[in-house]
């Protein structure tokens, strides 16, 4: 009991929470990239590039129980042909550059943001830190980095 208690205590965490939430939606954008590789973006490039289908692009190391040639992938996968698939291959790759890219995208705005809340914090700290203090011997106003009084000319500890 003492095991299901802790790892509901871990489970229950902020950061554990928040890392469950990114992971769904990363495979959720995954798909979605997947989608946009495959169905919109190497469709024109393959047509550019002869009609090449980049999905069927594959290499046949060995023939499966049917001969040579296959007309798809899938048609030398169910034959048992041992192949090389460099078309998903490729696929995946440009998957992979636009997932780095968006990641980069949003990485750098984060960045961009802390930035600036961090510019802010420390001008309104400036702000709020008092620019003079009172002499101790003739309760005048004087520059906080003042060592020595401009009225009664007494000498100043530097820390008050």
């Amino acid at each position: 009991m003492k095991i299901l208690a802790e790892f509901k205590k871990f489970a229950m965490r902020g950061n554990v929470l928040d890392m469950a939430v990114g992971i769904i939606i990363g495979a959720a954008f995954g798909k979605i990239v997947d989608s946009l590789v495959k169905d919109m973006i190497m469709p024109p490039i393959g047509l550019l590039l002869g009609k090449v289908d980049f999905a069927n692009l594959f290499f046949v190391l060995k023939e499966g129980a049917t001969a040579a040639p296959y007309a798809s992938l899938s048609a030398a996968q169910e034959a048992g042909a041992v192949t090389i698939n460099i078309g998903s291959f490729i696929n995946t790759i440009i998957s992979f550059i636009i997932v780095a890219f968006a990641v980069f995208m949003l990485i750098k705005a984060m960045n961009t943001v802390q930035e600036k809340l961090d510019k802010s914090e420390k001008e309104a700290a400036k702000e709020a830190a008092p620019t003079t203090k009172k002499c101790p011997f003739c309760c005048s106003d004087i520059n906080v980095d003042a060592v020595k009084c401009p009225q009664c000319t007494a000498d100043l500890d530097k820390k008050k």
